[in-house]
């Protein structure tokens, strides 16, 4: 063995033992786990001469991609499902790199992936006989985008629903009526530039219809607008303008550890703003007497008091901070595909308030529920049925998602069908992206590759 053949081996069995990050390695210093003095490039350029752990060609392949960059650059790991062991890493994620492989390793029997066109088209022109596998985890992923692009277009319905949910409540021990505290009204400021911006993007909207009318391409309308694709999609597949999302952090303030004190001291017939502030401060509270008084002012509107008017308990409610959290699109989205197993009562009651909404909304509810029943239980003889319901439901997003199943149907029912899946390729990823991030913009591709095959 050449002498730089045992050094390797000694900083290779030590970088193993240490765990210590290649990349972070200081310039020409004294290295303290190792005892040596040498600079991080010596150390690079001997790691770079381990030779890379020769593999078994797979029977069954499972091929994913992962970020060097998000929405940027991207590779390609490809994994061996049957021994969970990642064999090679691709620098990119196109057909054509896929392909090459596959000719240049024959013998992969399933291909287990997500349903990227790119992969389809590489799978099929590299090793047409292989099974391919759609990953019943992306379909499952994919089926969010069309119940979201439908539910922003009923977001007023999701507002009703999540008034109806919060609208009043009955003490049944001690019947005792309460109304929720109303959330706080926008700034003036804030109202106007909300609007200014919708106009904004209501315009957007009418021209990329327009536009698409006049049958110029998706990328056309991009780059004639200057927005992306996939925002040209989105708004084609919604039959009506789709609205802003809520924020999600509503409700988050310096106020909140002391909303129930606050609650229970107006509900005991504390009324005086003032007074309810120099408690809460004794507390801990450091907050303004304004945020105080705006929160006491809520109080008032649900109980429908005027300022300085005083409640009496038998003619007014009391009030209550509803615990419920906002039916956002999102929230709604991952209610209505949670397992019927895990759902509560009261998330069966929010989705039986929603299919009440609109008839377009019940539909595009059942249809998401029966696909991911069929993805779940594994009833690929189900599909053609659940299929013909899609293309004839008249909801332009389940639709397009639809087709664009056809378009892959042996894959997607393959993956209902059989037991392989893309788990063990996400394990790896993720084990792959700490090692990226460990190397501190270090992550070339050949080094990263080395450091995931070689398992160091």
């Amino acid at each position: 063995m050449p002498p730089w053949g045992r050094k390797t081996e000694r900083l290779t069995t030590q970088l193993t033992k240490t765990g210590l990050a290649i990349g972070g390695l200081p310039g020409s210093r004294l290295i303290p786990h190792f005892g040596v003095k040498t600079s991080r490039q010596t150390l690079l350029r001997l790691v770079m001469k381990i030779p890379t752990p020769s593999y078994q060609v797979p029977k069954v392949l499972g091929v994913d991609d992962w970020a060097y960059r998000k929405c940027q650059t991207y590779g390609t790991i490809l994994v061996d499902l049957e021994k969970h062991q990642p064999i090679d890493l691709l620098p990119d994620r196109l057909a054509s790199t896929l392909s090459e492989w596959l000719k240049k390793n024959p013998g992969v029997e399933i291909i287990s992936r997500d349903r990227a066109k790119a992969y389809k088209k590489g799978a099929d022109e590299g090793c047409p006989q292989a099974i391919q596998v759609a990953d019943r985890f992306h379909l499952l992923e994919n089926l969010t985008n069309p119940l979201e692009i439908v539910l922003n277009e009923y977001r007023q319905e999701l507002k009703n629903v999540e008034e109806l949910i919060n609208a009043s409540i009955i003490n049944e021990s001690e019947q005792i009526i309460a109304n929720p505290v109303p959330p706080p009204p926008p700034a003036k400021a804030t109202i106007e530039q909300a609007d200014l911006q919708r106009s904004k993007r209501l315009e957007k909207y009418e021209q990329i219809h327009a536009l698409n009318q006049q049958g110029c391409s998706k990328i056309a309308i991009a780059n004639k607008l200057g927005i992306s694709k996939r925002t040209v999609e989105r708004y084609l597949q919604s039959d009506t303008f789709p609205e802003r999302k809520v924020r999600s952090d509503r409700g988050r303030s310096m106020l909140a550890p002391y909303k129930k004190y606050l609650l229970e001291r107006w509900n005991n017939g504390c009324h005086n703003t003032a007074k309810l502030w120099q408690e809460i401060q004794q507390q801990g509270y450091q907050g303004s007497y304004g945020t105080v008084a705006g929160y006491t002012r809520r109080f008032r509107e649900a109980q429908r008091l005027k300022t300085g008017q005083k409640k009496t308990n038998q003619s007014k409610p009391q009030v209550f901070e509803p615990q419920k959290s906002l039916l956002t699109v999102r929230s709604a989205v991952w209610l209505i595909l949670r397992k019927p197993e895990q759902q509560s009562d009261s998330d069966s009651e929010t989705i039986a308030l929603l299919k009440q909404q609109h008839p377009n909304l019940k539909k595009a509810i059942e249809l998401a529920q029966n696909f991911a029943n069929i993805v779940r239980r594994k009833q690929p003889d189900q599909l053609d049925d659940w299929y013909q319901s899609a293309e004839s439901s008249q909801i332009k997003a389940f639709i397009s998602f639809a087709t664009s199943l056809k378009e892959d149907w042996e894959a997607v029912k393959n993956g209902v069908t059989l037991s392989w899946s893309n788990g063990p390729v996400e394990g790896q990823i993720n084990r792959l992206k700490m090692l990226k991030r460990q190397m501190y913009g270090r992550a070339s591709h050949e080094l990263l590759k080395k450091r995931v095959l070689c398992k160091f």
